[in-house]
């Protein structure tokens, strides 16, 4: 809402933004970056830009691991394979069902024996005296 500065005068008024910029006599220029708010409106691990000060709603966030994905007006959706590093090791199968930033930790390692961890390597202990022939020999327990 205008303030009247002097009852006198016309035009004598000012407009006033939320962010501090003002004018007198006239609308003022209420320009304000949407991504300088914090916490950013994009959230973790995104770059947010605002390519109109001027407009509301279009700033637009883009995931820091891939530039390709992109939202307006929202955060966007950073997918993250935990897999792609290899964090389970050789010999296990490695599984990410949550592919989001923020989704740290959920994938699983699979040993072929069938031993699963959740958020670390599994630790396979292969049975060797399982295997036929026996490792041992014939006449020989294994253990």
């Amino acid at each position: 809402d205008p303030t009247p500065t002097d009852a006198s005068k016309t035009n004598d008024f000012v407009c006033k933004c939320g962010n501090g910029q003002e004018a007198t006599g006239k609308p003022a220029n209420c320009e304000f970056n949407e991504c300088s708010a914090m916490p950013s409106p994009c959230g973790g691990g995104q770059k947010c830009n605002d390519p109109d000060e001027k407009k509301s709603n279009d700033f637009v966030c883009t995931c820091d691991s891939d530039q390709s994905i992109k939202k307006v007006g929202s955060p966007a959706t950073c997918e993250k394979d935990e897999c792609s590093s290899n964090p389970c090791g050789s010999g296990q199968t490695c599984n990410d069902p949550v592919k989001t930033v923020g989704s740290i930790g959920d994938f699983s390692c699979e040993c072929a024996n069938g031993v699963k961890t959740t958020g670390a390597a599994a630790v396979c202990d292969n049975d060797e005296c399982a295997a036929m022939p026996s490792p041992c020999g014939a006449n020989q327990m294994c253990e």
